[in-house]
């Protein structure tokens, strides 16, 4: 079958034809789309009835830039002219899209422009506050790196104290160490003698009362 369509509305030089063209090639439609002289747009695709049908609705399309308000549409019999489906373009189209493409993007900055302006100027100051934020956290770095070069040099005095010093302060250190081995020692001697002692004192005290017993006194 050969459905034929002519679409009216914002439908030329917003990228409507190159969508269709996508749409008919998925669905492995023939046929053509052109630009009229009107401001319309006609579609001629030939293919199986239920692609066509598909396709009939997927030409209604309604975006940001392309706006379709009306189609008018019939089916007769295909005629088997088309071996692929293509837009045919217009000698100078080209130059005339990209005409409009600048226009559109003309119209997208000084929407941008005026939606700053609505805001009362938030946008930039929100811009602004970043950058502030961004240099604080730059100061903060440099702040941590000098703390850290000043930790590097604090260490490197010590250093350099202590072989200054001839090594005395790993002589101080082993000395220390000598002292609480021979304090250990000592605590160890004092308690082998306490318990010795003790030990001696217990002996003593039960030959005394040994000698009361035998003498009648306890």
């Amino acid at each position: 079958m050969r459905f034929t369509a002519y679409v009216s509305g914002k439908v030329q030089e917003v990228g409507y034809r190159a969508r269709i063209v996508d749409i008919a090639n998925a669905l492995g439609l023939k046929g053509m789309i052109e630009n009229l002289k009107d401001g319309r747009v006609k579609i001629i695709a030939e293919g199986e009835d239920e692609k066509l049908k598909w396709f009939e609705g997927a030409i209604d399309i309604k975006n940001a830039l392309i706006y379709v308000s009306s189609i008018e549409k019939s089916y007769s019999p295909a005629s088997g002219e088309f071996n692929s489906f293509g837009k045919l373009v217009a000698k100078g189209e080209t130059d005339t899209r990209l005409d409009t493409a600048a226009d559109y993007l003309k119209e997208l900055i000084s929407a941008v422009n005026k939606m700053n302006e609505n805001l009362g100027g938030k946008m930039d100051q929100m811009l602004s506050k970043q950058d502030q934020m961004l240099s604080k956290q730059d100061q903060m770095l440099s702040k941590q790196d000098q703390m850290l070069s000043k930790q590097d040099e604090l260490l490197d005095e010590v250093i350099s104290m202590n072989e200054n010093l001839g090594g005395k302060m790993d002589q101080m250190l082993d000395k220390q160490d000598d002292l609480i081995i021979e304090v250990k020692d000592m605590n160890r001697k004092m308690d082998w003698a306490l318990e010795t002692g003790i030990v001696e004192l217990k002996s003593y005290m039960a030959e005394v009362k040994s000698a009361l017993k035998a003498k009648g006194i306890i």
